[in-house]
């Protein structure tokens, strides 16, 4: 091409620029792009000083690559220009297409801000385009997108000339390439970073994974993830040695089951609340020979966060030894450490658990109930909140202030069932037993004088003949062996399911359900039978005897009340016989 300013281009010019356009891209880094960029101005495009400004994250230009004057690179190379600044300059300069050029004429203007330039002094141009030293020509570098990438400043063409239009374009077109070439080398350096990260993030996720791995195959105890959510909650996924030792099954016959499918039937329900909360329990799981074994469960629920829950991880320990030692605490606390029976506050337990505080025989029909409500009496003709009344077993029943009855119930509160009944106030009517405010199965006593067919809770409150003298004369070790004796011969003589307990000392206590008036008869007589024989301790036999009170278990009545009837009864049946006969039965 042929113009005023340049009337012919070399062939060799256009390969020159065709190589540094070529050399863009072999850059491997960005820093090597850049200077690619600058090397390529000064080879190719015949000017002695070039720089790239690249656009910073923060919007500022930092001078980040220089080409022809060592003493000038080192002066600016690193040196910010504020993004104001460079607005500016690109704003007020003369536009030559893709080019700014500002003229040393106007470049006064420029001193004050804080770009960084290497302009020196210089005589007035000779001719109308000759190159002064305080002109600047900037080649701004865009993005695909029009985002500003940098800018190139070049310096002192090499023919001491302003561009013509072809210097203009091919600089221009250089520009465009460069920009080209600092996108890809930032692209290439992210995705490098990005591969970098991706690796380190792979070789802590290895790291963990295997740790997890180390963790869950040699934990000291159980472990286990299951499935959670789907057809398949619950189902085991993955075991540790620790838990297939402690059930006694491998781990590919675990994967066949879940924990439901193991746990102990009583214990399902604490299994399912303990998965659905992600919490803990102590429940117990089946082993391969047949037997449960007491273990600590505890839930982590493993979540993603895109997907939500997705399975649980599960710690299992071992806690049957502490689960023993605390069952022997609590039968300790609960029985008699001679004899193994339960003491007297587990029978008391027993017997109060049958009990409640209203009797049956003082109950109306809801008619009468309500008839009697109205009328300001009881149901049964007297003064409502009339004191002094004697119940069917003989004991009076005191109304006291507070409304507070003998055992001190407050008539407003709920019962020892957890229930409020509204009939339950001093001198009101009681509720009928089919109400919808009654579902106790009352316990009630059998008539003595005549067999009405009548079962009751029996209670045979039984106490030795001639104990004492066996234990004052052959000590505490005989009178121990007979008392553990006496005991396995009364547990031997009831049914499954009868309580044989011991008060202390030589006093023993049989509760019996279900009996009649002459079935409990016949049952303190089998007992007395049983306990007559000799012992023999340390190769000595020893004889005693038993006397037998029985009393009847009634609702209305406290435990206590019921034994001391039939304490009662026992001693008049003790002091009926002479002593003689109380040994010989």
């Amino acid at each position: 091409m042929e113009t005023e300013s340049e009337p012919y281009v070399r062939l060799a010019t256009l390969r020159q620029l065709h190589r540094v356009v070529a050399d863009l891209n072999t850059a491997r880094s960005l820093a090597d792009t850049l200077q690619t960029v600058v090397d390529g101005i000064v080879v190719g495009l015949g000017y002695e000083l070039a720089c790239v400004n690249l656009v910073r994250p923060d919007g500022d230009l930092v001078v980040a690559a220089f080409a022809g004057d060592p003493a000038a690179e080192a002066l600016i190379t690193g040196r910010v220009g504020s993004r104001a600044s460079w607005e500016r300059r690109l704003t007020m300069g003369e536009c030559w297409d893709g080019l700014r050029f500002i003229p040393h004429t106007e470049g006064w203007v420029l001193l004050e801000d804080d770009v960084p330039q290497w302009h020196t002094d210089g005589p007035d141009p000779r001719f109308e385009d000759e190159w002064h030293p305080e002109d600047r020509l900037y080649a701004p570098m865009y993005a695909s997108g029009g985002e500003l990438l940098g800018v190139i400043s070049v310096d002192r063409p090499r023919n001491g000339r302003r561009p013509g239009a072809w210097g203009r374009e091919a600089l221009q077109m250089y520009a465009f390439q460069a920009a080209i070439a600092i996108s890809n080398a930032r692209l290439r350096a992210n995705m490098q970073r990005a591969l970098v990260r991706l690796e380190r993030e792979q070789q802590a996720l290895r790291a963990s994974e295997e740790s997890f791995r180390q963790a869950f195959e040699y934990a000291p105890s159980g472990m286990a993830i299951a499935e959670m959510g789907g057809d398949q909650h619950g189902r085991l996924l993955r075991t540790n040695d620790a838990l297939c030792r402690l059930l006694g099954r491998p781990a590919s016959v675990l994967r066949r089951y879940s924990f439901s499918d193991l746990v102990h039937p009583e214990d399902i329900g604490t299994l399912l609340r303990t998965s659905a909360e992600g919490g803990r329990a102590e429940l117990r799981l089946g082993r391969r020979d047949g037997t449960y074994v007491w273990v600590s469960l505890r839930n982590s629920v493993v979540a993603d966060a895109a997907d939500g829950p997705r399975f649980l991880l599960t710690h299992v320990e071992d806690i049957e030894e502490r689960k023993r030692h605390e069952l022997q605490l609590a039968h300790r606390a609960s029985h008699d450490s001679l004899t193994g029976l339960p003491n007297s506050a587990e029978l008391r337990a027993r017997l109060g658990a049958r009990l409640c505080r209203r009797p049956q025989s003082a109950r109306a029909s809801a008619i009468e109930a309500l008839d009697a409500a109205f009328e300001g009496r009881d149901a049964h003709g007297g003064q409502a909140g009339q004191a002094g009344q004697v119940g069917h077993d003989g004991y009076e029943v005191r109304a006291e202030a507070g409304g507070a009855g003998e055992h001190g119930f407050q008539s407003d509160g709920p019962d020892r069932y957890g229930g409020s009944d509204p009939f339950d106030f001093p001198g009101a009517p009681t509720a009928p037993t089919d109400g919808p405010y009654d579902h106790h199965v009352h316990t009630v006593a059998p008539a003595t004088d005549v067999d009405d067919g009548t079962k009751g809770l029996a209670v045979l409150f039984c106490d030795l003949d001639g104990f004492k003298s066996i234990n004052d004369r052959f000590g505490h070790h005989t009178g121990d062996a007979v008392l553990i004796e006496v005991a396995r011969r009364l547990t031997t003589g009831v049914r499954d399911g009868d309580t044989v307990a011991r008060l202390g000392g030589d006093e023993f206590v049989v509760l019996a359900d279900g009996l009649g008036a002459a079935d409990a008869a016949d049952l303190a007589v089998r007992l007395r039978n049983a306990i007559i024989p000799p012992i023999r301790v340390d190769g000595r036999a020893v004889r005693v005897g038993a006397s037998f009170g029985i009393g009847w278990a009634s609702c209305g009545m406290s435990a206590d009340e019921v034994l001391r009837s039939a304490d009662q009864r026992m001693y008049i049946e003790k002091r009926s016989r002479s002593k003689a006969h109380r040994r010989a039965g």
